[in-house]
């Protein structure tokens, strides 16, 4: 494995052995990696030639100050997880990544205004921003993202569909830890009690499968969360699979997401559930 800091030294392998005709896979992080992460980077040693792992948190997505300045920053731990899965790891600083500040401004379009999109005004932005620069650096054939993230993978794709990225986008399933919550670099963050109480997110969303229709689903849910005094919901919202927009009915031909985001203390938490 080689830790690449610059931008000049990513391009340079990566044109390199695209030359020598490998297949080359990519998986952007913002470090502080877990089981989930390992995941992608897994898939990816699987079914590529090359991998590349980006650790950079990225501060652009960030729009909570608090939250990035608390986000765990765990490079050596990380690099030694990885171990040999990965034969790139781009590390860069921040001056590195961003000589000047960005300026790009993105629509996505309706898959990035809800959820997420309405609760973190300019996150998907500060996404799109770091994600195009990395693809477009490296020129991966495939980029694997975590499906925890679902809503960030739709706006992914329109970004690369934008900006005609050719990089196949690649779809993992979620990793969760024994007691069912998934898996997250926030987690560490969580004290034993709260880690406890946060699996029963994962608990209730598989319970509303019990119900019938999209109300009782949302009634359900919101009752049950709002029964634990550790939690604060931030939203529930069922979805059409491919459109992210506000399902009425179970019976849909993309079928139909569940998607919740709760504080546990001062630790927001997603999940996502398919009905």
């Amino acid at each position: 494995m080689e830790i690449i800091t610059t931008v000049e030294r990513l391009q340079e392998v990566a044109m390199r052995e695209r030359a020598a005709g490998k297949t080359l896979g990519m998986v952007p992080t913002m470090g502080a990696l877990h089981e989930g992460h390992l995941s992608l980077i897994r898939r990816a040693h699987e079914e590529n030639d090359v991998v590349f792992c980006s650790i950079f948190v990225n501060p652009v997505q960030f729009n909570n100050a608090e939250d990035l300045q608390k986000y765990p920053r765990t490079l050596e731990a990380d690099v030694q997880l990885i171990g040999d899965l990965a034969d790139y790891v781009f590390a860069p600083t921040v001056e590195e990544v961003f000589p000047v500040a960005p300026t790009e401004v993105y629509d996505f379009g309706p898959v990035a205004n809800v959820m997420e999109g309405a609760a973190r005004p300019g996150h998907f932005n500060g996404v799109g921003v770091i994600v195009r620069r990395l693809l477009e650096w490296v020129r991966p054939h495939k980029s694997y993202f975590g499906e925890k993230d679902y809503q960030q993978i739709a706006v992914v794709k329109e970004m690369c569909r934008q900006c005609r990225i050719l990089s196949e986008i690649v779809p993992c399933p979620i990793v969760r830890e024994p007691n069912g919550l998934a898996m997250s670099s926030r987690n560490r963050r969580l004290s034993v009690h709260e880690f406890e109480t946060a699996a029963n997110i994962h608990r209730i969303l598989e319970a509303s499968k019990q119900c019938g229709t999209v109300q009782e689903i949302k009634t359900f849910v919101e009752s049950e969360i709002g029964k634990i005094p550790e939690f604060q919901l931030d939203y529930f919202e069922l979805a059409d699979a491919e459109t992210l927009q506000t399902a009425d009915t179970l019976d849909n031909p993309h079928g139909v997401m569940g998607f919740i985001t709760v504080y546990t203390g001062p630790v927001r938490l997603i999940d996502n559930v398919k009905y």
